[in-house]
């Protein structure tokens, strides 16, 4: 039951961090690319839809992430498995704190109310992102070792 649970939670959660990933490497570098209303609408749309299901995803995460600590927590590898909750719980503080103000700004604009300093928003959000990433990526190498 264990292994299904570590199996699970990785799968969960290494597709969760590939979709933050993608949003900072791919999507964010299309959106960018594109004239300012499109790019403007595209950062909204994207606010709105991601905004939606990241936080059911995050906190399923990292439920999953506190059962397999608790569950595993005589087997080899749990040190890494708390780490790694530790570094998830980072991440949804520094959402919380940091990333959501912005973004719940950012869905709401449009090319006829947004402010003068959006692009300067959106930067900023995009700098946030990418530490977020780097701490869910290390959280989720953490799991993987504790696999092995």
């Amino acid at each position: 039951m264990l292994n299904a649970l570590e199996v699970v939670t990785t799968v969960i959660f290494g597709v969760m961090v590939g979709v933050e990933f993608a949003v900072a490497f791919v999507m964010n570098p299309i959106l960018n690319a594109l004239p300012e209303d499109s790019r403007q609408l595209g950062h909204a749309h994207g606010g709105r839809m991601l905004g939606a299901v990241m936080p059911v995803w995050y906190i399923g995460s990292l439920a999953l992430v506190a059962v397999w600590a608790v569950a595993g927590r005589h087997h080899d590898g749990i040190g890494l498995v708390v780490i790694a909750g530790a570094l998830l719980i980072l991440a949804v503080v520094m959402s919380i704190l940091l990333l959501v103000p912005i973004n719940n700004r950012n869905r709401t604009w449009t090319p006829e109310n947004r402010p003068e300093d959006w692009k300067e928003q959106v930067n900023r959000w995009l700098r946030f992102h990418y530490v977020r990433v780097a701490v869910l990526v290390a959280a989720f190498a953490l799991l993987v070792a504790a696999l092995v």
